[in-house]
Parts: C-alpha cells; sequence; structure tokens
C-alpha cells in the first residue's frame, strides 16, 4: 500500500516537472524573445563575422529581452559554427528557435531596391549605397569605369541606361557584378523584339532610344506630348539640325535650378550642349520611366520641327513647322516670362 502512494506521488511530481520542463522548453523555443517595434530591425551580419559579433550587434541595439536563452538555445544547435552572412529581418513576434533557424540556414531577407528616375550617376550612386553593402564612392567608381561597363555593353556615359525604373530584390550579400547582371537581365527582357523592331525601324539603337526619351522627359512630363515632341527630335536627326534641348544645357551645368536658358547658359562647351554639337549627346539625362520609352519607340511621324513652351505655363507646348511661326511661339513665350519677372 505504502508502494502505491510513493509510485503515485512520484508520478505526480515527474508529471509536474515534466510540464515544468515543457512549458519552460516552450519559452525558450517559442516565446517572442525580441524588442522589436512594428517595423522589423534589420540584422546585418557581414562575410567574415563571428558568433560573437552577431552577439555584439543584437546586445549592442537591445534587441534580446532574455539573452541567457537565446545563448543557450544557439549553443544547442550548433549555430556559433555555422554564422553565415547577409541580411536578416527580426520581428516582433519571433521566437527563439525561429530566429536561430533562419540565421543557421542563411535565410536571408532580400532588399526591396527601387530605382526611378535621376539626372546624375553620383544621386544613382547615394540611393543605392544607402540600402546595399557598398558605399556610394565604390559604387560610383564601378559605374564610372568604362572597363567595368563595357562588360555590359555600355560606356560610363551610356550606364543609366541600363537601369529600367522599378522595385528589385536584390541580397545585401550580392556582389556588385551580380547586381549589375541583375539589371542587365531586367534590360534584356524590357527590349523584347516588338520594341526591338520598333527602334530599328527609326534607325536608332536602344541606347539611341534610352538618351532620347531622358531628353524628351526633360522637355515635357505631360505624356500626351511626349511622342509629338520626340517626333520633333527625330525630324531634327534627319536633317542634320541641333537638337537644341535645353534640358542638355541644363544637364551640362548641373543646375537644375535654372528656368530659362539663355545665350549665357547655351555658350557652354560640353558634349551635351545640343546647340552646339549635332546629334545626340553622349549618354542620357536622367532615367527615364519605360512609358516614356515607349512614348519614343511610338513616335509621332509630322512635320514639326520647333516646338516652345505655351505661355500660359500649363506644361504645354505650341507647334510650329518653320522659323518664322516658331519666332511667333517663342515671342508670347518670352513675354509671359518677363510679365511674371522669371530669369
Amino acid at each position: 500500500m505504502v508502494s502505491n502512494q510513493r509510485l503515485k506521488i512520484f508520478l505526480l511530481v515527474f508529471s509536474l516537472l515534466m510540464a515544468m520542463f515543457s512549458y519552460y522548453a516552450w519559452q525558450i523555443f517559442k516565446t517572442p524573445n525580441f524588442q522589436v517595434d512594428k517595423k522589423p530591425f534589420a540584422l546585418l551580419i557581414p562575410a567574415g563575422s563571428d558568433y560573437q559579433n552577431v552577439l555584439d550587434t543584437l546586445e549592442k541595439n537591445k534587441i534580446i529581452r532574455d539573452p541567457l536563452s537565446f545563448r543557450f538555445l544557439a549553443k544547442i544547435f550548433n549555430y556559433p559554427a555555422r554564422v553565415k552572412p547577409g541580411r536578416y529581418l527580426i520581428h516582433a513576434e519571433m521566437g527563439n528557435w525561429e530566429l536561430i533557424r533562419k540565421l543557421r540556414n542563411g535565410n536571408q531577407d532580400a532588399l526591396k531596391i527601387t530605382i526611378n528616375n535621376f539626372r546624375l550617376k553620383a544621386d544613382l550612386a547615394g540611393k543605392l549605397g544607402k540600402q546595399m553593402a557598398y558605399d556610394s564612392a565604390f559604387i560610383y567608381k564601378m559605374l564610372d569605369s568604362n572597363e567595368i561597363v563595357s562588360a555590359y555593353g555600355f560606356t560610363k556615359e551610356t550606364i543609366p541606361c541600363l537601369f529600367i525604373p522599378d522595385t528589385y530584390q536584390v541580397f545585401w550579400t550580392s556582389t556588385f557584378d551580380g547586381f549589375l547582371t541583375k539589371m542587365n537581365k531586367s534590360y534584356q527582357n524590357f527590349w523584347t523584339a516588338d520594341r526591338l523592331n520598333k527602334a530599328q525601324s527609326i534607325h536608332l539603337s536602344p541606347i539611341d532610344i534610352g538618351i532620347l526619351a531622358s531628353i524628351v522627359y526633360g522637355e515635357s512630363k505631360e505624356i500626351s506630348e511626349q511622342s509629338r515632341i520626340a517626333g520633333v527630335y527625330w525630324n531634327r536627326l534627319q536633317v542634320g539640325m541641333p537638337l537644341q534641348a535645353d534640358p542638355t544645357v541644363v544637364f551640362a551645368w548641373k543646375d537644375f535650378t535654372i528656368k530659362r536658358v539663355s545665350g549665357k547658359y547655351t555658350a557652354i562647351n560640353s558634349p551635351y550642349n545640343t546647340y552646339k554639337v549635332l546629334g545626340l549627346p553622349p549618354g542620357p539625362i536622367s532615367i527615364p520611366d519605360p512609358d516614356v520609352v515607349d512614348h519614343v519607340l511610338n513616335l509621332e511621324k509630322h512635320d514639326f520641327l520647333y516646338f516652345c513652351a505655351k505661355e500660359d505655363f500649363s506644361g504645354l507646348h505650341n507647334f510650329a513647322i518653320n522659323y518664322a511661326e516658331h519666332l511667333k511661339n517663342a515671342d508670347k513665350y518670352q513675354k509671359a516670362l518677363n510679365e511674371n519677372k522669371i530669369k
């Protein structure tokens, strides 16, 4: 009888201990253990980092609530010997086991990098440098090297054409060459057979189209006019007339506050001064949206050789076939500038 009671007590105590152990184990494995706000914390582990570096980063940013349980489980699953570089997002509801498994397996979270309209390579390099494992100086150096960009069929002047505005997923540990390869794949996908045929039909290469699209975008954000403006520049190219595109002059000065392109500005000696240099400039003056590229590919066929901003400052333009008609339009616009004291 005594033996049965002792057995019952033993089983009861054992059950309680097992329940307590199970609860503690569940806490170690599953209970959220990271102090993260609504926005996930991005844990960056550079190449060559060890387990202590990871712990130092987590503790420096005060991410771990209970460091002891994290360290215990990390050692149990041999994470100190399996540290892998990368960018890992830590969420507020994440437990020790979920994070350790993620880190141990190298399951990185990709960066979402948005490429949009940039005027200068320095601007593009600055934007990328804030999101990738490379600083802006390194990125600019790569994009400004003919040796690097020639592998993709570009020059340091035309390399902005490679970047098709979109949002891309890129791993933080990607090599910069790998990043350019990804951009090149997107570029090749964008230039479908249909787009290539359209470019060939107007005797322009994809790079030429990209350059012309950047000028058209600089002239007008009004999508209803972009194909017509592209047609004006195409007509000028056909007859050997200078493009005389104000946005290229502004780009040559690198002063995007210029409102009125006068003779003072068009006197600059620059390959981007299309008042002096025939043909397209050596590279794009911005990274235009894909829609603008398509408006150039579908440029309007007409007889206009001139256009001038309308005097009502609507953003639209008056188009002219001959110079005399253009001078009348230009005079109205200049008069409006003077009346509004725009220099």
